[in-house]
């Protein structure tokens, strides 16, 4: 069974230099039928203006992953990392006893466009830890690239939890699957373009929770890039 969560349904935070769509229940958007699925607890779709960003704020027991889409992210922490996130680089973030951060496009000029996701880690308390790791989009062109794993595995970047993360970029004349073990679930998010996913069309920013499934078939992309989460 697929369920799509249409772009146009999520939550929105907007000011003068963000403009953030939610696809699950945060900061003052709440919607008690979207809170998290399985263990993906934000999807924030973020959309920041040159030279602005977030100020340092703190976290804690929680896997933080960014994803740039267009753009640049200037990152800060208090672990003493600084560095640069540009399109086909994955963050990982782990906040755990705590950490503090900030996140600026430094960009004088141009707009910054990444996703922030939250995982829910398989313990509090966790050791806070950093990581970052290039994927070029020839590794994502036409087919599904790990990003993120449990154990690091081909060189994905290693999130504190039961979930794989897969980025695919796809046009019309390619195709894959995605094939889930029994008792898996799927979250699969449309960052660009658009795709059919089991016959079901998927336009950009459009969501789709899977359960019951154990395979899943992509095809007719237009320009489509996408996430897909294989979850517990």
């Amino acid at each position: 069974m697929i369920t799509v969560r249409k772009a146009a349904d999520r939550g929105q935070s907007k000011l003068d230099w963000l403009d953030s769509r939610h696809t699950f229940s945060f900061a003052d958007y709440f919607d008690p039928a979207h809170v998290a699925f399985s263990k993906v607890r934000v999807i924030n779709d973020d959309r920041v203006a040159p030279g602005r960003g977030f100020g340092t704020h703190g976290h804690r027991d929680m896997e933080i992953v960014s994803y740039v889409v267009e753009g640049a992210i200037e990152h800060k922490d208090s672990l003493g990392t600084g560095s640069t996130i540009r399109p086909g680089d994955v963050q990982r973030m782990t906040a755990g006893t705590g950490v503090r951060h900030s996140e600026f496009n430094p960009s004088a000029t141009d707009p910054l466009h990444f996703l922030q996701i939250w995982i829910l880690p398989r313990a509090e308390g966790l050791t806070p830890s950093y990581e970052q790791k290039s994927f070029p989009l020839a590794e994502r062109r036409g087919r599904w690239r790990l990003v993120a794993s449990p154990d690091g595995r081909e060189g994905s970047v290693t999130v504190h939890q039961d979930v794989l993360l897969f980025a695919g970029c796809f046009e019309k004349s390619e195709r894959a699957s995605l094939s889930l073990a029994k008792g898996r679930k799927a979250w699969v998010q449309v960052v660009r373009g658009s795709i059919s996913v089991n016959g079901t069309r998927l336009e950009e920013g459009d969501g789709a929770a899977v359960v019951e499934e154990q395979a899943l078939a992509f095809s007719d992309g237009a320009a489509a890039e996408l996430l897909a989460f294989d979850l517990p």
